[in-house]
């Protein structure tokens, strides 16, 4: 229940269209208590009587609080309306502004499908439980109170039947609360699965045909959709379980009160009229009482949900600016004093260790090793998408601790070992890198990550479309895209983590040489092969997460071992620029 009432903390200038209608549930609600005491005086009075005038006079108005009734009914269902789908949205948009704050370890917490899924469907539940149970929350109490008042009035005799129902739907309203509250977070969990399945596949599309995995895919979504079914079935099945319970209270309640409503008319103490509007206080009581049962399981859902939601808002973000942050890099240089890392605290071996490195400012540095090596870890600790463990990294002569997070990563261009594009046209995805550029700007940073070569053969050039990430390039022009984004920002700091693999030969030799022109540029280059960091100012060699050798390209083919043998690997019958040797 905390959660819940955190989360209507995001309902803001809103409150105003809940709270309006609210007001319009009550006096709805005392319209409709009023037309069973005009109906008895409809019956005992003017049918009794045989006066026409009265039963005219009455009816009009019972027509005339009708039309109030039905006038204040739909001025509520749009102030809730309104109340609702904007808390929908405002907590819809709170989720995703945390979620840009999030560092990669915050993002390690939740899958993917499961983000989307608060974000979509438990913020949906939220918002149902508002437009649905709104209503019944406040017109429920508001009539049941209403109609045991009124019908104490008319017979206090009559009204003990509501203490005797009243406990019954108490205790199976608690039993079934009580045994649905677990499997709504079931079902939600379930939605993430699925979810997670249908992502995946649809991601992951080529692979799936190209190797011919579709009835492997099928019978994935088969099983969670087949587990959602199930938790879907078992939670729905109790949840109906109160309706047949409260109608058969209801229905026993009216028997009882006709069977002693009728005594009481035989011996004088009960007027027809009267039996007849204590009915339809009865139904409108049980009715309410069935509107809160309702309001209960619909909150007991909603609270599910917003557990869910709240886990997604209070998830404390690993990595902020510091107070009084430095917003001025002064330079490319790094060095990485004593550093040691992993991922998760309590995680039994370092990713990376015992990391000593000084990286000069406009040096440019290969980074060398096998799959696992902790590559990539590496270079991600420079613009803190991660924190060290242990040791700092410093970045012109300061930890990276004390830069301004967004400073800092301005500062530090990085193009990831996984390309990604957003759809759109290419300007679109360059102006990633500078809002500002304009078309030389950006043809510029084509040109030199060769880029230019296959945009001026595209129907539209910087304005052509994209596709959804970026289907309509290949796995190269869409690297080449990624460089030229990242020069745009004009980073102290570039680095490369492994993104011109799918780049040929002569196309990567193009783009070292665009890099060697711009000397202020500290660049950092992890690489597959030994070609792309051959021409570094100095080659670091990883291996299981600890540094095994630096030195310059002569060096390390001189005195390390395995640098030999990745050299006589890869250089095998071709000369020093990689090329085979055809002559």
């Amino acid at each position: 229940m905390k959660d819940l009432k955190r989360l209507f903390g995001y309902m803001g200038p809103y409150r105003k269209d809940m709270a309006l209608g609210m007001l319009l549930v009550v006096v709805e609600s005392s319209f409709e208590m009023v037309i069973p005491v005009l109906m008895s005086d409809i019956i005992d009075v003017g049918v009794a009587r045989q006066d026409i005038p009265s039963i005219l006079r009455t009816g009009l108005w019972m027509a005339v609080c009708a039309l109030l009734s039905l006038i204040t009914g739909l001025l509520y269902a749009k102030y809730a309306a309104r109340a609702s789908y904007g808390f929908g949205a405002r907590i819809r948009e709170a989720e995703y502004a945390k979620v840009q704050t999030y560092a990669f370890g915050n993002l390690d917490h939740f899958e993917t499908s499961s983000l989307i899924t608060r974000m979509t469907t438990d913020v949906s539940v939220l918002q149902n439980a508002i437009n649905g149970g709104f209503r019944p929350m406040v017109r429920g109490p508001a009539m049941l109170v209403l109609g045991v008042l009124l019908s104490f009035m008319m017979s206090p005799q009559l009204a003990v039947v509501f203490f005797i129902c009243a406990p019954i739907l108490g205790v199976v309203l608690f039993l079934v609360v009580r045994r649905i509250a677990p499997m709504y977070i079931r079902l939600q969990q379930a939605m993430d699965h699925l979810n997670n399945v249908v992502q995946e596949c649809l991601t992951a599309i080529r692979a799936v045909k190209a190797f011919v995995r579709g009835d492997y895919e099928e019978k994935k979504f088969e099983s969670v959709n087949g587990e959602l079914t199930r938790v879907s079935l078992g939670t729905f099945r109790t949840a109906v379980l109160n309706l047949p319970a409260f109608q058969l209270t209801m229905y026993a309640a009216c028997v009882l009160i006709l069977w002693m409503g009728g005594n009481m008319i035989l011996q004088g103490t009960l007027t027809v009229g009267r039996l007849t509007s204590f009915l339809s206080y009865v139904m409108q009581v049980m009715n309410s009482l069935m509107m809160i049962s309702n309001v209960f399981l619909l909150m007991t859902r909603s609270l599910a949900s917003a557990r869910r939601v709240a886990e997604v808002l209070d998830e404390p973000v690993e990595l902020v600016s510091p107070d009084k942050a430095v917003a001025e890099i002064p330079d490319g240089g790094i060095v990485f004093e004593n550093v040691s890392f992993k991922y998760h605290p309590d995680a039994a071996e370092y990713a990376l260790a015992d990391i000593n490195l000084t990286i000069r400012p406009g040096q440019t540095v290969g980074v060398l090793g096998g799959t696992g090596s902790a590559k990539s870890t590496l270079v991600q600790l420079i613009p803190r998408l991660y924190d060290a463990t242990e040791g700092r990294v410093l970045v012109g002569g300061r930890d990276v601790r004390d830069y301004d997070l967004v400073a800092l990563r301005d500062a530090v261009g990085i193009v990831l070992q996984k390309n990604v594009l957003f759809s759109g046209t290419v300007r679109d995805n360059l102006r990633w890198g500078d809002p500002r550029a304009d078309d030389e700007t950006l043809w510029a940073a084509c040109r030199a990550a060769c880029a230019d070569e296959f945009l001026e053969r595209m129907p539209g050039g910087l304005d052509a479309d994209l596709g959804q990430g970026g289907v309509n390039v290949s796995g190269g022009q869409k690297q080449r895209l990624c460089i030229a984004r990242t020069l745009l920002k004009h980073p102290k700091v570039l680095i490369f983590d492994d993104s011109t693999s799918a780049v040929d030969t002569a196309t990567e030799a193009k783009i070292r040489k665009a890099l060697r022109a711009l000397p202020d540029v500290t660049k950092i280059i992890i690489a597959q092969r030994i070609t792309s960091v051959m021409g570094t100012d100095q080659i670091i060699l990883l291996e299981d997460g600890r540094i095994h050798a630096v030195g310059t390209h002569s060096e390390l083919l001189a005195r390390d071992p395995i640098y030999q043998e990745i050299y006589h690997s890869q250089m095998k019958g071709g000369g020093e620029d990689g090329a085979a040797d055809l002559g």
